[in-house]
């Protein structure tokens, strides 16, 4: 079993300016997306895993090899993200069983060298919708100056019976970051910052 690819699309932002003053060096965010047919499409199935095992390892391998060719290596990437969307003839779990498992989003996360998981959106929607992918730092998810969204359309996708897998990617996190990270508010709260889990 393969997926039936109808298109992949690549996707690429560069910020020159932020806040009113110069992003130096250019805030880069990048995505990328394999729009393809939904194999479940119209009809109720009971077991999904034998598709999701056979297309997460293509649908992986292909896109994060796209992405990173776009980045010019795993290294670069600093943030990064999932998101899943499925058309109107499909189920959310479709987008999801696609994009939750190890079998696709490892091959992205051994690419960057990532200790984070991928955060993720997966939605039903029509064509054209927004695919706004959540990104977060690759090693530290408590680090805001990586909590990111990129976001982008693909006009004539999702069809009813499509699905669209994408991955996104940033070279860095916002430009003028201020806001302080996760630990700080921890610490200022009394919460155990070595353990945030617990809060």
């Amino acid at each position: 079993m393969i997926p039936e690819i109808r298109k992949l699309v690549s996707y690429q932002e560069d910020v020159l300016i932020e806040g009113f003053k110069p992003a130096d060096p250019p805030w880069r965010l990048y995505a990328v997306a394999a729009v393809l047919t939904n194999p479940w499409a119209g009809r109720f199935e009971e077991d999904l895993k034998p598709i999701i095992h056979a297309y997460g390892p293509i649908l992986g391998e292909t896109l994060t090899n796209r992405i990173t060719e776009m980045t010019g290596g795993g290294e670069q990437i600093e943030a990064f993200g999932k998101a899943g969307v499925v058309g109107l003839d499909g189920e959310i779990e479709h987008a999801s069983g696609l994009i939750h498992t190890l079998r696709f989003g490892n091959f992205f996360r051994q690419a960057v060298d990532a200790k984070s998981y991928l955060a993720f959106t997966n939605i039903r929607a029509a064509a054209d919708t927004s695919i706004q992918i959540p990104l977060m730092d690759k090693n530290d998810v408590g680090r805001r100056s990586h909590y990111l969204t990129i976001q982008f359309s693909i006009a004539d996708a999702p069809r009813a019976n499509e699905v669209i897998v994408a991955l996104g990617a940033a070279t860095g996190g916002r430009p003028h970051h201020r806001i302080g990270d996760r630990y700080q508010d921890l610490k200022d709260l009394g919460h155990d910052v070595d353990n945030p889990a617990a809060v």
